[in-house]
């Protein structure tokens, strides 16, 4: 009976060492820190980028306003028919101008705000309006930008500082339209094919869905061009790729050399 007691106080003494020796390793692995940040689901936040509506300042967001075409609805025949320019500048953009100020009417605090400051930051824009504003507030600003990149006087190879970035970008001014056509051709339903600068300061190609603008990336668009049907089906009907040819007859490159300079240097 006593060696049968020793033989239990054995077991039992070194269950409890073994214990103890577990305990004591455990508690010398690292352990995870429960103040470590975790993977951030929110994108890099956007850096402050120079005035995007035009080189001369951002665009007020109330009251928005229709800006008046710099040329006649017939100016642009060489890639846009007067009468798709009048749809499109008197009822497509003045529709966005007009549900805009309609979203904005109950919100004073966001009416002191840009189109450009809105758009960066459409978390801060009560929900109720926030699609409004995005799909509104990006039909105004593509828009205005795209009005002031085309002119009569336009087309041609592109001159400038942006002639040259090109070339070192894409290797030529051909390979570049062929990548910025094959982007804007690409995109499925409505949307845009854009030449941005992005955060790393480099010329980008990319396209965005519906109204939506850049910015809201971070990025610096140079120059865009209108993809929605709106803006070539009268004369094409569905051949995109023929409009996105014949578009690079009206690009107005001192615009986008103005635009090019001023995203370079912020």
């Amino acid at each position: 009976m006593i060696r049968f007691v020793h033989k239990i106080s054995a077991f039992l003494l070194t269950v409890i060492m073994v214990g103890m020796l577990l305990i004591a390793c455990e508690s010398s692995l690292p352990q995870a820190d429960s103040q470590s940040p975790t993977a951030n689901p929110n994108p890099t936040p956007i850096t402050a980028l120079p005035p995007v509506a035009s080189p001369d300042g951002e665009l007020s967001a109330y009251p928005a306003k229709l800006p008046p075409l710099p040329y006649d609805y017939g100016a642009l025949e060489k890639a846009i028919d007067a009468e798709t320019m009048k749809l499109h500048h008197d009822a497509h953009h003045a529709s966005y101008v007009n549900n805009l100020n309609n979203a904005l009417k109950r919100y004073p605090d966001l009416q002191k705000n840009s189109v450009e400051a809105l758009l960066k930051d459409l978390n801060k824009v009560p929900e109720d309006i926030r699609t409004k504003v995005r799909n509104n507030g990006g039909g105004h600003l593509n828009h205005t930008i795209f009005w002031q990149i085309m002119s009569p006087q336009g087309g041609g190879e592109p001159t400038g500082a942006i002639a040259q970035e090109i070339n070192q970008t894409f290797g030529s001014f051909d390979a570049f339209k062929k990548q910025f056509n094959a982007a804007g051709g690409d995109r499925f339903g409505s949307g845009w094919v854009w030449l941005v600068r992005n955060p790393q300061g480099k010329l980008q190609i990319v396209s965005t869905a519906n109204q939506d603008n850049p910015i809201t990336e971070g990025l610096y668009p140079i120059l865009g061009n209108d993809v929605w049907e709106h803006a070539y089906y009268l004369r094409y009907r569905n051949r995109r790729p023929e409009y996105l040819n014949n578009w690079w007859n009206v690009v107005n490159w001192s615009e986008i050399n103005r635009r090019n300079q001023i995203s370079s240097t912020k």
